[in-house]
């Protein structure tokens, strides 16, 4: 085989792993990949990392979202509510260990990776502790926005999330938003 040819092949398995190593950049699965030139030695190797959700799976109802579980990062399209701890039915404390005492306005909840996020509560297919990003919110600048699945509610199932606000007068800034893009970031504590 010429020289050309061997460059040419060398060339072609240099980009194949440049290919390779951009397209599971940012993650944290470690692999190597090596190739080897015409006379067997190895000529490159490439370690790069995999993240943690191997997949990103669209979910269009409650028991895809179950299905996936915590191995899998789940998107869905649904819409967003807003609630106060003073709503019809609600006893003023969030339905999730720590179950959190909300009367006094606290909307947040300090998570150890996220920080302070806002409080939202979810369909039962959504374990407690999960994060959420929310996204195409226009409320927020259309800015994601981080909340934490620290409630029930026998009003929301499926794909609806309920987002906590100080009082349930507060809530006619929301409405109800359609269209809105869920991303399970975390699963459960």
């Amino acid at each position: 085989m010429g020289v050309r040819k061997r460059v040419r092949h060398y060339f072609l398995g240099l980009l194949y792993l440049a290919v390779l190593a951009f397209i599971v950049a940012g993650s944290n699965k470690s692999y190597s990949y090596s190739t080897k030139n015409n006379n067997g030695v190895k000529a490159v190797t490439s370690s790069q990392i995999v993240h943690q959700y191997e997949t990103l799976k669209m979910a269009y109802n409650t028991n895809d979202i179950a299905k996936y579980g915590p191995n899998v990062k789940v998107q869905f399209m649904g819409t967003l509510t807003g609630y106060g701890p003073d709503c019809e039915g609600c006893g003023g404390r969030v339905g999730c260990s720590p179950n959190q005492d909300v009367r006094n306005g606290n909307i947040y909840y300090t998570d150890k990776q996220y920080g302070k996020i806002r409080i939202v509560a979810s369909d039962k297919s959504i374990p407690c502790g999960s994060i959420i990003r929310i996204d195409n919110y226009k409320f927020n600048n259309n800015e994601p926005l981080y909340a934490i699945t620290l409630d029930r509610g026998s009003a929301i199932v499926g794909m609806t999330m309920d987002l906590l606000y100080p009082s349930e007068a507060d809530t006619v800034i929301i409405g109800r938003a359609y269209n809105i893009m869920f991303t399970i970031e975390r699963w459960g504590w």
